[in-house]
């Protein structure tokens, strides 16, 4: 697991961070860009920039997952702008990692700060991430074979 499964929860939250994005009912899909800072044994740092649906923001609203891992995160509260979550994530073979996340949310915006702790080889680590991403607008740019 290690730096991997950091690097992928992180990716995994701040893509559909960036779309949980409406403290109203209804959350605003479009073209978002996410800045994110992990520090796991180092520190990383990437932006995105994304088009996500109306389906991606619900996703995210019952917590960030991905294709690499499955997450649950049994206590989980969102609304009024704020987002809360605890629970855990594990890859394929097994290796869990304990998360907690809060942030902030409004229609064009998301900010989400989570720690993550787990066992390597049975010695203890842990490592944050930061995501803070805001809507760029409705369209997104045209997918072409070239950038993809």
């Amino acid at each position: 697991m290690g730096v991997g499964l950091i690097l992928g929860l992180l990716a995994a939250g701040s893509v559909s961070a960036a779309e949980a994005s409406s403290a109203a009912a209804t959350p605003m899909p479009g073209y978002w860009e996410t800045n994110n800072t992990a520090t796991f044994l180092f520190s990383s740092h990437s932006t995105e920039r994304k088009c996500l649906s109306a389906s991606d923001v619900a996703k995210f609203m019952n917590g960030p997952s991905n294709r690499h891992y499955t997450c649950e995160y049994p206590s989980r509260t969102v609304g009024g702008g704020r987002i809360r979550l605890a629970g855990s994530c594990a890859t394929k073979k097994g290796q869990v990692a304990y998360v907690t996340a809060k942030g902030t949310y409004t229609a064009t915006s998301f900010k989400l700060a989570a720690t993550l702790k787990t066992k390597i080889g049975g010695i203890p680590l842990s490592g944050s991430a930061i995501t803070d991403a805001h809507r760029l607008g409705d369209d997104c740019p045209a997918v072409t074979a070239e950038s993809k």
